[in-house]
């Protein structure tokens, strides 16, 4: 394993604003320390929730603020609290220097990441690291939320909104594993299609049909057990119409914007259930880790959930913008990458 240098280069922000904001910057590398795992990163993974640390509807108090949430790479240097590394919990991870693994953490857009132990995962060797880390935040989130937020079960019908992105895919494989009848909206053919390569029984063009109107037509009237909706402003209306009594909304992202305050009495009608959960409130000790970790790499090795990667970005300030734009654009369908080793670019000292 090469020395680890002083110095590496990172995506940035040096406030919050418009894509304008994003910058390469020279930054040290992080040291090892006691409860993280030093990673040398390969690939990182682009999601929603970069545009809204840049925008600022997640705010930062201190900058530079490095951007990213998952990375796949090389392990590097382990926790250097013994006791941790002595511990049964840590020993199960079975994860030692020059590891593949892949990582759920903040400030990944960096050529080292310097994350949590508990959020490190080793890759098992039938799994590329493209694969690894598309399914950190994507994987963890569908499976979880329709684990914990709502359980899918069989028979149950869902409503995913835009089932053709990458998370959308992963909800319609989960839930048509567990014999879920799964309604999906799209904006394309195209979409529609992949979507229903995916699990969708029905996909609902939501720029040419009425998504209540048509749900309620193919429920019978009853509307769906649960909506996993990530769009927000946009959808979140209409899901009040086609949910079923004592059905449950899950909200899972701002695509369109954030979700705006409504009245509890609201739920009244129907009896619903509301929840806007997050991933760490579902993976929080050491079992429940170990526990969706387990699952989500059997999922894929069996083949049930396949894991669509829609682009590669080179890792500088122009692909990350791009990959900004893409992914707030509505036009993917899978999951976007950062190829972090090889990059280059103009950078900013700090």
């Amino acid at each position: 394993m090469s020395a680890i240098p002083s110095t590496m280069r990172a995506i940035t922000i040096p406030k919050h604003g418009g894509l304008e904001v994003i910058q390469e910057s020279i930054l040290p590398t992080p040291q090892p320390s006691a409860n993280n795992v030093l990673i040398k990163v390969d690939y990182a993974g682009v999601n929603f929730r970069d545009t809204y640390v840049r925008t600022g509807l997640y705010p930062s108090s201190t900058f530079p603020v490095i951007l990213g949430q998952e990375a796949a790479g090389t392990v590097v240097a382990l926790p250097t609290d013994q006791k941790l590394l002595e511990s049964e919990a840590f020993k199960r991870k079975g994860l030692s220097i020059g590891s593949r693994v892949a990582t759920v953490a903040t400030q990944t857009f960096a050529e080292y990441s310097s994350s949590p132990w508990l959020g490190v995962f080793k890759i098992p060797d039938s799994i590329l690291n493209t694969i690894g880390v598309a399914a950190m935040v994507q994987g963890f989130t569908a499976l979880t939320f329709m684990t914990e937020a709502y359980n899918v079960q069989k028979d149950d019908w869902i409503l995913v909104h835009t089932a053709a992105g990458g998370l959308g895919l992963i909800f319609c494989q989960i839930g048509k594993s567990r014999g879920a009848h799964i309604i999906g909206t799209t904006s394309s053919p195209e979409k529609a299609e992949l979507a229903k390569a995916h699990g969708a029984e029905h996909v609902i063009l939501y720029n040419q049909e009425d998504t209540a109107a048509r749900v309620l037509e193919i429920t019978g009237g009853l509307g769906v057990h649960a909506v996993f909706d990530g769009v927000g402003k946009d959808t979140w209306e209409a899901n009040f119409k086609l949910i079923r009594r004592k059905g449950t909304i899950v909200s899972v992202g701002n695509a369109s914007g954030a979700v705006p305050p409504f009245p509890p009495l609201k739920l009244i009608e129907k009896n619903l259930k509301v929840l806007r959960p997050a991933v760490p409130g579902y993976m929080t000790t050491p079992e429940e880790c170990e526990y969706y970790a387990t699952e989500l790499w059997k999922l894929i090795e069996s083949g049930t959930v396949k894991i669509k990667i829609f682009k590669e970005y080179p890792f500088t300030v122009e692909g990350v913008r791009t990959s900004q734009t893409d992914i707030t654009g509505r036009g993917t369908s899978g999951k976007l990458l950062l190829k972090v080793a090889g990059g280059s670019g103009a950078v900013a000292h700090y």
